[in-house]
């Protein structure tokens, strides 16, 4: 679904979840589909790492797994 909303390949979305390699424009057009479907990236700062927030509507409880 991701490849198809950010028109990225299903390989490269492997290859970004694998931590490989790939453009920067790539995982620009990623983070943009993320972020028209309600995606919020958090910036790093006070000590803390970047985060993101997902929208609890884009959520199934089959999803959460903490």
């Amino acid at each position: 679904m991701l490849a198809e909303l950010s028109g990225v390949g299903k390989r490269t979305i492997l290859r970004i979840e694998r931590n490989e390699r790939v453009a920067v424009r790539t995982l620009q057009r990623v983070q943009a589909a993320l972020e028209a479907r309600g995606v919020e990236f958090i910036p790093s700062g006070d000590g803390k790492g970047p985060g993101l927030r997902i929208p609890l509507s884009l959520l199934s409880r089959d999803d959460l797994r903490f």
